[in-house]
C-alpha cells in the first residue's frame, strides 16, 4: 500500500467503515472444544479464510453452518492477503482459521494479519485449542517459562544443528513433530541434550487415541522405537531445559569423557560419558 492509501484507511477505519478480521480458533481434535463464540462468529462473517477448504468445510458441516470459504495457505498469502485487506476496508468482517488450533501459530496467516492492521483494519482474536498450550498443560514439566520451536528442519543435519544450538537454553522447550520423524527426532535429542534429560511426548491430543508419555529421552525414544501406534498421528514434544545444573553434569560429563577416551574411540566414548552422566554429547567433544 502507498502513502495515501494507509492514509485513506486510517480514515476509513477510524469513521468505523472497515470491517473486522476475526482470527478464530478452531479444535485441534474434539469437536466439542469449537467455542459458543466461535461458532457465532463463523456465522456471522462475510467468508472465511481457511487453511485448507475442505477440512474446514467438515468442521462446518458437523455444525450445520453454511460459509462461503477463500483458501489461505503459505503457497498463496501473498497474493491474496491485499485482496481480502481490500473487502475489509470496504466494510466486510472476515473470520481466519487453520486446519487445527490457532491461526499463525506455525499456521499461515501472518502476512493478512500484518497487511489488516498496516491498513488500520481491527484484528481481533476469538481464543480457542492451542496444541503446544494444551500439552504445556499436562506434561508435569517447568510451565513458567517455556520457548516453542515450531517444526525443526526435515533434513537430519540441520535438525542436529538446531537441537545443539538449544543444549544450553534453561527454558523448557516445545515442538511440533510429525509421525515420520518423531523416532529420528527422538534419537537426535538423545545424542544433543543427553538420554537422561526429562521429556514428554504428547500425541494426538483431545483425540480418540491421546497420549503423554513421559520419562528421560532415552525411555521415550526406545518405546516410541519399539511401539509403532506411537509413531502415528501428531505430536507435541517437549523437553525440560538445562536448569540450574547444567554446567555441573557438563563438568562430570568431560571428566568421564577424559578418562574413557583413553581406552576407547572419542565417539565411543563421548556416547558412553553422555550416558553414565546426562551430559549433552556434543558438548563433550573438544573438552
Amino acid at each position: 500500500m502507498s502513502t495515501q492509501d494507509h492514509a485513506q484507511a486510517g480514515d476509513r477505519a477510524a469513521r468505523g467503515v472497515s470491517g473486522t478480521l476475526h482470527v478464530v480458533a478452531t479444535p485441534i481434535g474434539n469437536l466439542a472444544d469449537l467455542s459458543p463464540r466461535a461458532l457465532e462468529t463463523l456465522r456471522a462473517v462475510a467468508a472465511i479464510c481457511a487453511e485448507d477448504t475442505r477440512h474446514t468445510r467438515q468442521l462446518l458441516a458437523h455444525f450445520g453452518i453454511e460459509q462461503s470459504l477463500v483458501a489461505l495457505h503459505e503457497h498463496n498469502e501473498d497474493e491474496v492477503a491485499g485482496r481480502l485487506v481490500a473487502r475489509l476496508l470496504a466494510g466486510e468482517s472476515l473470520a481466519l482459521v487453520s486446519d487445527a488450533g490457532t491461526p499463525l501459530v506455525s499456521d499461515p496467516g501472518f502476512r493478512l494479519v500484518r497487511a489488516a492492521r498496516a491498513a488500520g483494519v481491527r484484528v481481533s482474536p476469538v481464543p480457542g485449542a492451542s496444541a503446544l498450550v494444551t500439552a504445556l498443560s499436562v506434561a508435569g514439566l517447568p510451565s513458567d517459562r517455556f520457548v516453542f520451536e515450531g517444526f525443526l528442519p526435515a533434513k537430519a543435519g540441520a535438525r542436529r544443528a538446531r537441537l545443539d544450538a538449544l543444549v544450553g537454553e534453561p527454558r523448557t522447550l516445545l515442538f511440533y513433530e510429525s509421525s515420520h520423524r518423531i523416532e529420528d527426532t527422538l534419537a537426535d535429542c538423545v545424542a544433543a541434550f543427553g538420554g537422561e534429560r526429562q521429556a514428554v511426548v504428547a500425541r494426538e491430543l483431545t483425540k480418540l487415541f491421546e497420549t503423554v508419555l513421559d520419562g528421560t529421552l532415552a525411555e521415550l525414544h526406545a518405546r516410541v522405537a519399539a511401539d509403532a501406534n506411537q509413531r502415528k498421528g501428531e505430536f507435541v514434544l517437549l523437553v525440560h531445559g538445562a536448569g540450574e545444573d547444567a554446567d555441573a553434569r557438563v563438568a562430570e560429563g568431560r571428566r568421564v569423557y577424559a578418562k574413557l577416551g583413553e581406552h576407547l574411540p572419542p565417539s565411543t566414548a563421548a556416547k558412553l560419558a553422555a550416558e553414565i552422566t546426562g551430559a549433552p554429547r556434543k558438548a563433550l567433544y573438544g573438552s
